[in-house]
């Protein structure tokens, strides 16, 4: 069904972005913004989308940074369920400002839930002062009526020693007599989580590591979401970065909206997500990866039927949906025009004018006749190009019999560009170890390779998931392998070549 939700990955400005999603759809934010620090760390990918926003929040000093913050945690306010949750993750530059200034005017005061306080151990350089080791995260709600599932941590050492497996007294009466716990189940799961969470950093050589340097642990948005949404419920993160929201929701089968204005961190999360679908095949969830610039060769691969269903609706149309014979019409725009649309490599010629002009009298006779009366627009053609005599009839036709067909150029309804050219090359090194280099070919320029050592047909699962350099060695098993390398464009497009090499253990002298 066309308005069924998919799972959304969108490169684009979260601003305009955010303005696209209904009111009232999302159940869970949970957002990372660039901090206030000022500092060029904060140019992680250093891709040309990043930049830009870069540029943007720092044009001023903390008020301009607050205002660029503000009118994107509007838009999230309007699209919150009245159920919802908000969790804003900050540090000590701006966390005041963030609080006052857009938390508790946008939610309300009354609306403020808990200021957690995220512990981590790393090395400093700070001078005269304490080692800054905690991270703050803003937990608002829109209403009091509001969706939350307690969560519990185990007791202290110190009080299972103390207390073994005794009720815990939670207090005292008015006599002075000790008050058990209150709930069962306080006393299974252990005490309430209290708002300071100790969750270690991701290490440079954990599994989860993806070459992001602040990217965030599993284990910190797992709590997140497990304790304000449901199975089923949608979670947003308008600042995607590495991609930790969106692949925890996808575990834990919550729908899920990433956004973010990197060509790399949305190509990275895809491939993220790719890897953990093929692990996890039975419980995967179908998502679109939505990009400002479609592959043109994608779009050639598409049968007739579809592109054409594709363009129309993109276009604006109601696309014709029955198989078998169309009789010349894909589809007709909102006040029934009718469409029709090429798929042609070579320019469009006259002869498909004529049978054209046939088509859309027989379609709708009346409308034919009412528009050509009025002056009004007949037909539209749609297609990659279109030949000189093609041009020329239309115009022709337009003043000897009044009959208006308007020529649409695919260019002008969707953005679209050929995606990389890419190559590989093998060295063998000693004791079963290659290295390979990749190449590719892009108008626009290179953000980054990502490698599968062990490439099936059906799926490329990234065992390098960035590679600014295209060299990577790697030692293998004996036996033939399927190497495939992917180049990305700063589009967001992305070439794929393979390799077979067959390995075999050098026999010593």
């Amino acid at each position: 069904m066309k308005n069924e939700f998919r799972n959304k990955l969108i490169l684009g400005d979260n601003l305009i972005e955010l303005q696209k999603l209904p009111d009232e759809s999302v159940d869970l934010i949970y957002l990372d913004p660039p901090f206030f620090s000022n500092k060029t760390y904060e140019v992680i990918w250093g891709d040309d989308g990043e930049k830009r926003s870069f540029d943007d929040r720092f044009a001023g000093g903390i008020d301009h940074y607050i205002s660029w913050l503000k009118i994107r945690v509007r838009q999230m306010y309007r699209v919150l369920k009245p159920t919802g949750s908000i969790f804003l993750h900050c540090d000590g530059h701006a966390n005041a400002e963030i609080k006052v200034d857009i938390l508790n005017k946008i939610f309300g005061r009354n609306n403020f839930r808990n200021e957690i306080v995220w512990c981590y151990k790393k090395w400093s350089v700070a001078e005269k002062m304490f080692s800054r080791n905690h991270d703050n995260i803003f937990f608002y709600t829109k209403t009091n009526n509001y969706t939350y599932n307690q969560l519990f941590q185990g007791r202290a050492e110190s009080t299972l020693k103390r207390f073994q497996d005794k009720k815990i007294v939670s207090g005292y009466d008015e006599k002075g007599n000790r008050i058990p716990s209150k709930t069962t189940e306080e006393e299974s799961q252990g005490v309430k989580m209290y708002d300071w969470w100790d969750i270690p950093i991701v290490p440079p050589s954990g599994r989860e590591r993806i070459g992001y340097p602040t990217q965030k642990p599993e284990a910190l948005l797992q709590r997140i979401i497990e304790a304000t949404t449901n199975e089923g419920d949608t979670v947003l993160d308008p600042f995607v970065g590495g991609g930790t929201t969106i692949s925890v929701a996808e575990r834990l089968n919550r729908k899920w909206i990433g956004i973010d204005q990197s060509v790399m961190a949305v190509k990275v999360s895809d491939l993220r997500l790719k890897k953990r679908v093929e692990e996890n095949k039975l419980f995967a969830q179908p998502y679109d990866v939505i990009l400002p610039t479609f592959n043109l060769k994608e779009l050639m691969e598409d049968d007739g039927k579809k592109f054409e269903i594709f363009i129309i609706d993109k276009y604006g149309g109601i696309p014709n949906l029955k198989g078998g014979k169309d009789l010349g019409i894909d589809g007709h725009t909102q006040i029934g025009t009718p469409i029709q649309v090429k798929k042609w490599k070579k320019p469009i010629g006259r002869e498909v004018l004529d049978s054209f002009v046939t088509a859309i009298q027989r379609d709708d006779k009346a409308l034919f006749e009412k528009n050509r009366k009025e002056g009004q627009i007949c037909g539209f053609i749609i297609g990659f190009d279109f030949s000189k005599d093609l041009i020329n009839e239309v115009a022709a036709l337009e003043n000897r019999e009044n009959i208006i067909i308007k020529l649409k150029y695919i260019k002008d309804i969707i953005p679209y560009s050929n995606p990389p050219k890419v190559d590989v090359t093998k060295k063998e090194l000693e004791d079963m170890r290659y290295r390979f280099t990749a190449q590719a070919e892009s108008k626009i320029g290179i953000d980054f390779f990502a490698w599968d050592f062990e490439h099936t047909e059906k799926a490329f699962k990234a065992d390098v998931i960035m590679d600014k350099k295209g060299e990577q060695e790697k030692k293998f098993a004996e036996g033939e392998h399927q190497i495939a390398v992917k180049a990305v464009d700063k589009q967001g497009l992305e070439g794929v070549k393979e390799l077979k090499i067959k390995v075999t253990k050098k026999s010593k002298k």
